[in-house]
């Protein structure tokens, strides 16, 4: 019986092979769309899971509002992590992370350094606590004395290709002596940490046994005994922080936690399972790699969008060529077969039609991944000799198969004999309901599609025209000058020398993501600190040219001048920082003050404070993702030689760049010539949203492709059924025009009725995306507007040309039968 089954079916495809092809290009497409989704949101939502015992490994991090600063970061005290483990049970193991930045690395024999990126301080229970299998070297041993490291695989063959890197030193900056003493596997991809030099935290000295619990510095993974409820977790770590914390709080506020948090302030602990972090995370100064899990449930629902999309095509085109089968039916059910029969068959030729469909569609996926890996910064494979895999692809090819065919078959197995043999049934969009629901449903997730994609484009273009309150045009940036050491001052007199160079300025604190943040808390000379006039400002080190060489407006005051020896106890603000203080007259007298802190023992020192006086006023400027709202800014005159940031005068780069290697290169500073430029490091910024928009943009465009290839199947046949119905309309006189606006406006009905339900969906979504961000496009008319014509323009695209070629045909060729 399968094989007459499969007989029938192949019979009906290759006569019908229009509608065969454009069901097997329609659904194979959405199977290739659906599946590399599939492995993206696989991908994001399985990191740090292969770490031993993950479900019992947390993060903390720390959640502060004081007045008006709020903060969130991944990043929490020193002590923070030792208290955990001397006085709460349920913890058995906890390590620190102190994460700074890069370092320039080489070997003692090498002349030249070479930058590594990912570098971290580390606790000596570091690789108790994470699942990274050591390759050579003792366990016993690691992290645990000053100036000793452990290094990746990759690190290890890089600077010692020939050799065991055990016992061998690495000179990290210009004369800091590390031994290697472990070389463990690299990371794999699926983990948010990403370290090839891992230090041992013992090399800080001080800074690793700081007592002070307000700070916040080292990033504290621990382990507990056994899994436990995250808020249950969190309750008892914040019981266990405060009696720490709470001292501090009296010291600096004057108030108890219980007072400070009845006024509405806080200074919580937050816990974050390891399993979780890359994907939730959204604080300041995180530390590797993080994913975004609005994004990665976004792209799971165009999968399922795209799969039921190439299911509707297949049922409408299946219950539209119903009278095509009537006949066939009723002739089979005159013979005697019975429905369940007629059941099987058209099952039989669904499931064999999206057996065909996920074939095609695999070999597309194979072709296309390697695209969609460069688009989407991934490294995706299709576990091809994953049996589970495997099985779950085969049974998905069922299910949709059943699942798409089951409506048709019931319909087309139900129609009656009498009629369909006597010519009774007729069909049309207007008759069926159940088709034009569909058709509908496929223009409401195409418009909100469409909708999406543009909105995301809108929000891009903002964000590169916004006034960001620097000139981020022309500005290059060399990297690694503090390793020409006391020859910075020469380098930075030669540079300026050069025709095309209008200033240059040295610091690592610039108004990108990536580069040099601190803060510290101020408040104004004369008052008692309290929640309500302690500002939580940035603290950046710049000298007197960084203004300029920013391109940033000095609205008030003065710069930092080099013949004012007193401007070393001076500071400029932005006004952010100058309201939140309360100043309103920058000719006044205003000063700022803060803590000093012991060298030796981080703590504060009673009775002394820093002061500092107020001598200019620059307007607010953003220095991190627009996502963030402009906070309190100090500009403070001190050395930093983290970056050389050099603003030009040409468009002629290339000869420009080679002066200044000609310089570096004279200088002799032993690391390779390394620059970027400011405008390319500002959009890296936003590079998630940028692969957003291509990715959004590519799977819509495939969506809405699905969506018009039923459309225009659909079309085809309709133009097909009333072909006699033309026919006689030329013959009165009908128009052309005439014919394609009846056969089109049909459909022209569905898509407004697609629109109107798309509206209200797609600005929910658009609004609680834009959430994010605290500086957005609004949400006018002309975005749903531009989204409406698409839509309409596609449908009549794809539905008239079919119109066209019915309206223009000869009505001899279909009446001649009458």
């Amino acid at each position: 019986m399968l094989v007459n089954y499969l007989k029938i079916a192949w019979r009906n495809f290759r006569k019908h092979k229009f509608y065969t092809i454009t069901n097997i290009l329609g659904l194979s497409v959405g199977v290739a769309c659906t599946l590399m989704i599939f492995l993206y949101v696989q991908n994001e939502t399985n990191y740090d899971e292969f770490h031993e015992d993950y479900e019992k490994i947390y993060r903390a991090n720390r959640h502060i509002l004081i007045g008006e600063n709020e903060y969130h970061f991944a990043v929490g005290p020193a002590p923070f992590a030792r208290a955990l483990q001397e006085e709460m049970p349920e913890v058995e193991l906890a390590v620190r992370l102190r994460d700074e930045g890069s370092f320039m690395v080489k070997t003692l024999e090498m002349e030249s350094s070479f930058k590594e990126r990912y570098t971290t301080y580390a606790d000596s229970g570091f690789f108790d606590l994470f699942t990274f299998p050591l390759v050579h070297g003792d366990p016993k041993v690691q992290l645990k004395a000053p100036n000793t490291l452990a290094i990746s695989e990759k690190t290890a063959k890089k600077y010692f290709p020939e050799e065991s890197a055990i016992g061998k030193t690495l000179v990290l900056g210009s004369q800091n002596n590390y031994t290697v003493t472990g070389v463990f596997e690299d990371m794999p991809e699926n983990s948010h940490l990403q370290l090839d030099l891992i230090i041992s935290m013992s090399t800080l000295g001080n800074v690793a046994t700081d007592n002070q619990w307000t700070s916040n510095n080292f990033y504290t993974y621990f382990r507990t005994k056994e899994p436990m409820d995250t808020e249950v977790l969190t309750s008892k770590v914040n019981h266990m922080a405060n009696k720490h914390v709470e001292p501090f709080i009296i010291n600096y506020l004057g108030k108890t936690m219980e007072e400070l948090e009845a006024e509405g302030d806080y200074m919580r602990f937050g816990i974050q399972p390891l399993d979780e972090i890359y994907l939730t995370s959204d604080f300041t100064f995180d530390i590797g790699l993080t994913g975004n899990k609005t994004y990665t449930l976004l792209f799971g629902a165009i999968a399922v969008f795209i799969i039921i999309l190439a299911c509707i095509n297949f049922m409408n085109l299946s219950t539209a060529r119903s009278a095509n089968r009537a006949k066939e039916v009723g002739v089979r059910k005159v013979l005697g077969s019975f429905q369940v029969n007629l059941v099987y068959q058209f099952l039989t030729e669904s499931i064999l039609l999206s057996l065909i469909s996920f074939v095609i569609g695999f070999l597309l996926v194979i072709i296309a991944l390697p695209f969609f890996n460069e688009l989407a910064g991934r490294a995706l494979q299709i576990p091809e000799n994953d049996i589970v895999f495997l099985a779950g692809f085969l049974l998905s090819a069922l299910v949709v198969g059943i699942l798409a065919g089951l409506y048709p078959a019931f319909y087309l197995s139900s129609f009656k004999p009498v009629h369909t043999l006597k010519g009774k049934l007729s069909i049309g969009v207007g008759n069926s309901n159940i088709r034009s629901g569909l058709v509908v449903f496929q223009f409401f997730i195409s418009i909100l599609l469409i909708i999406g994609t543009v909105a995301i484009y809108k929000q891009l273009n903002y964000i590169q025209n916004k006034n960001i309150g620097f000139n981020k045009d022309q500005v290059i940036m060399m990297h690694d000058t503090y390793m020409l050491n006391e020859q910075t001052a020469a380098f930075k007199q030669q540079v300026d020398q050069l025709a095309n160079v209008k200033s240059s300025t040295y610091t690592g604190f610039l108004p990108i993501g990536g580069y040099y943040r601190s803060d510290n808390t101020f408040w104004k000379l004369g008052e008692e600190p309290t929640q309500d006039n302690v500002v939580g400002m940035q603290l950046w080190s710049v000298d007197n040219d960084y203004i300029s060489t920013m391109g940033m407006q000095l609205k008030a005051g003065r710069n930092f001048r080099e013949d004012k020896a007193t401007d070393s106890s001076g500071v400029i603000l932005n006004e952010k920082a100058f309201e939140m203080y309360g100043f309103t007259d920058i000719n006044a007298e205003n000063y700022i003050q803060t803590y000093v802190f012991d060298e030796q023992t981080r703590e504060v020192v009673k009775d002394q404070f820093e002061v500092f006086k107020v001598i200019g006023l620059v307007e607010d400027f953003h220095y991190e993702s627009l996502k963030e709202s402009i906070g309190p800014v100090g500009l403070f005159l001190r050395e930093n030689a983290g970056v050389y940031s050099i603003r030009v005068n040409t468009e002629d780069f290339a000869s420009t760049l080679a002066n200044i290697e000609r310089i570096w290169d004279d200088l002799d500073a032993g690391v390779p010539f390394s620059y970027s430029f400011m405008d390319e490091d500002f959009a890296q910024m936003y590079h998630s949203e940028k692969k957003l928009g291509q990715i959004f943009a590519l799977f819509s465009g495939l969506a809405i492709f699905i969506g018009c290839l039923g459309l225009f199947a659909l079309a085809s046949f309709m133009a097909e059924q009333r072909s006699k119905e033309i026919g006689v309309r030329k013959v009165l006189g009908a128009s052309v025009s005439g014919i394609v606006i009846m056969l089109s406006k049909q459909f022209s009905k569905l898509v407004f009725w697609a629109f109107l339900l798309a509206i209200p969906v797609a600005w929910w979504g658009i609004s609680n995306w834009l959430d994010s961000y605290n500086y957005k496009i609004s949400i006018g008319v002309d975005l749903f507007a531009i989204a409406g014509l698409l839509a309409f323009a596609i449908a009549w695209i794809t539905v008239s040309y079919q119109s066209f070629r019915a309206a223009v045909s000869d009505p001899v060729k279909s009446l001649k039968s009458e």
